[in-house]
């Protein structure tokens, strides 16, 4: 039903509203957003209830040509140029040349063939995973032609692991495929962390996100000083400065990706450990504290580079032969397959088999010292061989009397056990010769302001030159 109102009744409906704007401004407006919304209203304005009467604002059409100039021309440029693809990858172990070019977007039968049968690019599917793929293709559906594969990969000798890595490139021109293969350096920069102990060292350096082969320096540098088993505190702290590998400005993939410990600040039980890597010219580096006191003792702490000692020094009982007795030396858990290392210099003494111990290994060492070696899987030296600090001599097993895999280690003085561990931290230390001290204490007023800020929250990285 429609109601017509006369002109004065339409002025006095106009008054009211007016006046109940002015009184309940708030409840007005919401009332009427709730009822556009509730029909639908998408699009709506406002005018004020004061100026319905006003005036229309003026409006004014403007049109105007737009010359397109050469619009041919570039139309024919954009057709006839060429469109390439970049992906990255890593290979896996399941790897063919056909699954890693599928994967990489590349639709080409011809370096597929290629990568299987050139001794050179055969190198990309070998060895271990991980390895950096970039490619450039052709865009089509289905995937393109190859342009250029350019593979990073681990170094061609062991000994340039952390210093260079093999840069594979195969590439398409006008006589076809063709591969090079080249060494190159790697980059490296440095990085700073820092971590707090609550249970164990690996727990905490995880909790740093520090790379196991860090972890693993650090116990190593610190082995003589700390032992990790029985002396490590809850609420030690220890902070680092240590190298990370990149290869064309990637991090590196195939390995822990991490090189040497530069510093690192071991404070246990309220007691500053400081070591420093110094190399005095053409001569070994070594670590130092800041006195220039050599970390390096004639012996090391342990003949594994870092394990789990599973049986101590002291009274246990015997898992064979069930009884209590003393234990004269040290196990330490390990892989089969793990090296053993000689933890001092000196001579083969014995390399073969002895009862309980199975494949065992006896170094004599100056001073009427001795070390044996024993359950070993694997035997790397001979009799009257000379061995250098830190060499292979073997590798961990379970033969003779053992119960599982594992490496028993004997020190001996004068024909008697005793404690591994003390040996080590009574060991002779070198001494940093006086002509390289200036320069020592240089590379040392770096190392410790870098551990400082290792300490703090934000994580610091250079690039080393």
């Amino acid at each position: 039903m429609l109601f017509k109102a006369s002109g004065a009744q339409a002025r006095l409906w106009a008054a009211r509203v007016e006046l109940a704007l002015r009184h309940h401004p708030r409840a007005i407006s919401g009332a009427v957003l709730t009822l556009l919304l509730g029909t639908g209203v998408t699009a709506f304005g406002v005018a004020p209830l004061t100026t319905l009467d006003a005036a229309p604002t003026p409006t004014r059409l403007i049109s105007q040509e737009v010359a397109l100039n050469h619009l041919a021309s570039q139309v024919t440029a954009l057709d006839e140029h060429d469109i390439e693809l970049h992906r990255n990858d890593l290979t896996r172990g399941s790897d063919t040349a056909d699954s890693l070019l599928q994967r990489l977007g590349v639709n080409d039968p011809e370096a597929a063939q290629f990568l299987r049968r050139d001794p050179v690019a055969q190198r990309i599917l070998m060895g271990r995973p991980g390895k950096q793929v970039h490619v450039r293709s052709e865009a089509a559906p289905g995937g393109g032609q190859l342009v250029e594969l350019v593979v990073r990969g681990p170094a061609a000798d062991n000994d340039d692991s952390t210093s260079h890595f093999t840069r594979t490139t195969v590439r398409r021109g006008p006589q076809g495929l063709a591969v090079s293969s080249e060494q190159v350096a790697l980059a490296r920069d440095v990085r700073l962390g820092a971590g707090t102990i609550e249970s164990s060292l690996f727990a905490a350096a995880d909790e740093a996100r520090l790379p196991d082969a860090v972890t693993m320096q650090m116990a190593e540098i610190f082995g003589s000083d700390i032992d990790f088993r029985r002396e490590l505190r809850k609420g030690d702290t220890f902070s680092v400065a240590y190298e990370t590998l990149t290869a064309d400005g990637e991090p590196v993939t195939w390995s822990s990706g991490s090189g040497r410990v530069l510093s690192a600040r071991f404070i246990n039980a309220g007691r500053n450990h400081d070591a420093i890597w110094f190399q005095d010219g053409d001569h070994k580096g070594s670590y130092y504290g800041p006195d220039g006191q050599s970390k390096a003792r004639l012996f090391l702490s342990s003949p594994l580079a870092f394990s789990r000692v599973t049986s101590g020094f002291a009274m246990r009982f015997h898992p064979i032969q069930k009884t209590w007795k003393a234990h004269l030396g040290v196990d330490y858990g390990a892989p089969t397959g793990t090296p053993v290392r000689a933890v001092g210099e000196g001579t083969v003494e014995f390399a073969g088999v002895q009862n309980g111990y199975g494949n065992v290994v006896v170094l004599r060492h100056s001073g009427e010292r001795s070390t044996v070696y024993a359950h070993l899987s694997q035997i790397a030296v001979r009799k009257g061989e000379r061995v250098a600090q830190g060499e292979r001599i073997g590798a961990v097993g379970a033969t003779g009397w053992a119960t599982g895999p594992h490496l028993h280690f004997e020190f001996k003085m004068g024909g008697s056990q005793v404690d591994p561990m003390k040996i080590a931290r009574a060991s002779e230390a070198v001494l940093l010769s006086a002509a390289a001290k200036p320069r020592f204490e240089a590379v040392a007023a770096t190392a410790m302001t870098q551990l400082a800020s290792a300490s703090r929250p934000a994580v610091a990285i250079a690039r080393m030159e």
